[in-house]
């Protein structure tokens, strides 16, 4: 209802909208009175009101619309004091930052100057001075050694994701032991050849100095390079020898590498590996009666297509990953280039070799491999905290569910049970197989076994 606009109308004038209102009410008017269009106004600023005080208090706007001192709020949080106590705290690590900063600095200077005064002291009473350190190393290096262990300035300056302004190269800490043996290796021309000097990198790297710093040379290449064999027939051709330089090892052609198979003794690590029609051919093909299992016995433990990437450690030439190729699983072989292109050898059978030693963590993230093989390197020449670490980084990079075969692991009867067993057991592998034989080739006196174990990363 609303207020007539002229307060001077009759009462017949009266009687007669009332009479009027009273059909439209009773459905008998002609016509239906319109809608009160001010309170349908009032509903909709209302709502839009609501609206925007809706988006005004969720949308945090509180904290960048300036509202003078005098005006009316509506305070559901204290976003005032929220921002007050933020400025604070900032400022606060601001001055812890700074107070940092200025202790070390005090403890700096403190050492600095206690180092004067033990000199002062030393030079009292005759001591010999102390060669002077520089960062660690004994002697201050140069030339690219130097550009190769120091750390190098981001040009961006800092990086959140590095956590620092600075690059700093890998470097094996065990290099500091060997700094004369690491500056030999770092002395070449820039941007010329490399020196024939793969000899003295395997010995650093296995007096754990690894990862070695990056050189700016360029390998030598063998002459006649011969392109390799294509798949599947790599997998079980020798490559021609112009695939290699020849300069560090004793042998100086596959042919040598092939006939150590049938010398006696000899310093050679795995002598028969280049024989490809030899034992070599036959590995992992049958479960026989000694400690060992095939690799389709071993695949068969798992669903049909679920093993499909792989690592073998101490793979020699590669083997291990050729049969697996053929069941269209791909495997990584560690190797080393122990007097022979181990290496080498592997890639031209159209295999992947990775250069890596036994004290090194395995490059992989945490559970991505299906399976992990190998084959005579775990075994008690290895000292035991060495071996347990290993055997956590496979299970490390393991994916739940996946295998880890053991293959030929050798030891003296008496230290299976007292010393590796429990170390197996620690490390929480789920067992599968495991078999046990004699190792005789040395003797039955000596009282040596293998081992051959198939175990499991228990699924999460």
């Amino acid at each position: 209802m609303y207020a007539p606009k002229h307060r001077g109308h009759s009462s017949q004038q009266h009687h007669n909208t009332d009479e009027g209102m009273g059909a439209a009410a009773n459905g008998h008017g002609h016509r239906a009175r319109p809608a009160p269009r001010r309170a349908k106004l009032k509903v909709l600023l209302l709502v839009i009101a609501t609206s925007l005080v809706s988006v005004y208090l969720f949308s945090g706007a509180s904290l960048s619309v300036h509202i003078p001192a005098s005006a009316p709020r509506i305070h559901l949080w204290d976003s005032a004091a929220l921002l007050r106590d933020l400025n604070a705290t900032r400022a606060a690590l601001a001055g812890a930052r700074a107070e940092l900063a200025a202790l070390r600095a005090q403890c700096n200077a403190s050492s600095y100057l206690l180092e004067s005064v033990l000199a002062g002291l030393g030079a009292v009473h005759g001591d010999t001075p102390e060669a002077k350190d520089f960062g660690g190393w004994p002697e201050e290096p140069l030339g690219e050694l130097k550009l190769a262990i120091e750390p190098h300035r981001l040009p961006l300056g800092f990086h959140a994701n590095f956590g620092t302004d600075e690059l700093f190269p890998g470097l094996g800490f065990a290099c500091r032991n060997f700094q004369e043996e690491l500056a030999q290796y770092m002395t070449y021309n820039v941007s010329g050849e490399c020196p024939e000097d793969d000899a003295l990198a395997l010995q650093l790297a296995l007096k754990g100095c690894e990862p070695l710093p990056r050189r700016r040379c360029r390998p030598r290449e063998p002459a006649r390079y011969a392109e390799p064999a294509p798949l599947p027939r790599s997998l079980w051709a020798v490559p021609p020898d112009t695939t290699v330089r020849w300069a560090p090892y004793t042998c100086k052609n596959y042919t040598c590498l092939v006939q150590r198979a049938r010398t006696r003794g000899g310093p050679y690590f795995c002598k028969d590996c280049f024989d490809l029609e030899g034992k070599e051919r036959r590995r992992w093909q049958a479960d026989n009666g000694g400690p060992g299992f095939s690799v389709d016995s071993v695949l068969r433990s798992r669903a049909p297509g679920t093993v499909r990437i792989g690592l073998d450690i101490g793979g020699g030439t590669g083997t291990f990953a050729a049969r697996m190729r053929e069941r269209n699983v791909t495997v990584v072989t560690t190797t080393l280039d122990l007097d022979a292109p181990f290496n080498r050898f592997v890639a031209s059978r159209g295999l992947v070799p990775l250069q890596l030693t036994l004290m090194q963590r395995l490059p992989f993230a945490d559970g991505v491999l299906d399976i992990v093989h190998s084959m005579n390197v775990l075994s008690n020449w290895v000292p035991d905290a060495v071996l347990e670490s290993t055997l956590f980084d496979i299970y490390r990079v393991l994916r739940p569910g996946g295998l880890f075969w053991l293959d030929h692991f050798f030891c003296l009867g008496p230290q299976l049970n007292a010393t590796y067993v429990p170390i197996f057991d620690r490390v929480g592998f789920r067992r599968l197989r495991w078999k046990a034989g004699r190792k005789l080739d040395l003797g039955a006196e000596r009282n040596e076994w293998y081992v051959s174990a198939l175990l499991e990363k228990p699924m999460t």
